[in-house]
């Protein structure tokens, strides 16, 4: 059957009977099978998941899961309730890992999101005026850096996510601030 595009559209009681030519190493018919077989998965998901940001992924997690799992169907029976029960699963694993997801984490507030690098430090230990002053002489990436690691005690992954950067580029910030905080208070240059 072709569209008014002229491209070959095949039913659903068709599917079958490409995944079975698909099984026998026909590369035109697996691919006339998954663009058939699209529309119907995307509406699929859609229905059950809700969420129309996330029904591409899922449609793509159920494409590769059919072409790995594509030699477990049986020619004799019908194609259209393997595929969806490919795609129920897979949107129940999309579901199960959402909810994992929203258990776990806690939406950021702006300023924990972006806070400001000249932010005061929350609780910090008492500094010494000498220390004070070279920390503010420091450039903001890097006493921003020193701050979060050294007087904060957050992890590296923990600072870099508050200063919305790499961990790799939070420990350049760190070391190039602790050799410019050793300078400034009259230790070695090393």
């Amino acid at each position: 059957m072709a569209d008014q595009g002229g491209s070959y559209r095949a039913s659903e009681p068709e599917w079958g009977g490409l995944m079975a030519a698909a099984q026998e190493g026909d590369r035109e018919a697996y691919e006339r099978l998954l663009l058939a077989i699209l529309p119907s998965l995307r509406q699929l998901v859609a229905v059950r998941l809700g969420d129309p940001a996330s029904v591409e992924d899922v449609v793509q997690n159920v494409l590769l899961s059919i072409h790995r799992a594509r030699h477990t169907y049986q020619p004799a029976r019908p194609f259209g309730p393997w595929m969806r029960t490919i795609a129920r699963n897979a949107v129940v694993d999309s579901q199960r890992k959402s909810a994992t997801r929203r258990r776990r984490e806690r939406p950021l507030s702006e300023a924990e999101e972006f806070p400001e690098p000249s932010q005061p430090v929350e609780s910090s230990p008492p500094l010494s005026t000498s220390v004070r002053e070279a920390l503010e002489a420091l450039p903001p990436g890097q006493r921003q850096a020193v701050e979060l690691i050294h007087l904060r005690e957050l992890s590296v992954a923990e600072a870099a996510a508050r200063a919305g950067i790499t961990p790799g580029a939070l420990k350049v910030r760190a070391h190039r601030g602790y050799r410019a905080l050793r300078v400034l208070l009259g230790g070695d240059e090393k």
